[in-house]
């Protein structure tokens, strides 16, 4: 479980400084993160640890993460800023 203090460093570790991750990460930790289930709020806490590199092509759909983990919390993410 998650506490406030938890979900407001992780907001501050989501600052990128990279504007494309910035304007995803921030908000979907201020804004979803609480209504996910534990298992995905690991892996997104697993996915702040990646390079700002790797996230960016992820998060771009310019490649798909190997790891299924990664995969799985990237498309969450893509698919609450993206609605198909």
């Amino acid at each position: 479980m998650y506490t406030e203090e938890d979900i407001r460093k992780l907001a501050w570790q989501s600052r990128r400084g990279m504007l494309e991750l910035d304007v995803l990460f921030v908000p979907f930790v201020n804004e979803a993160f609480r209504d996910l289930n534990l298992d995905d709020q690991k892996r997104f806490v697993d996915l702040l640890a990646c390079e700002d590199q790797d996230l960016f092509v992820w998060l771009m759909e310019r490649e798909v993460p190997e790891n299924p983990d990664h995969k799985r919390i990237v498309r969450i993410i893509l698919d609450r800023v993206q609605p198909h």
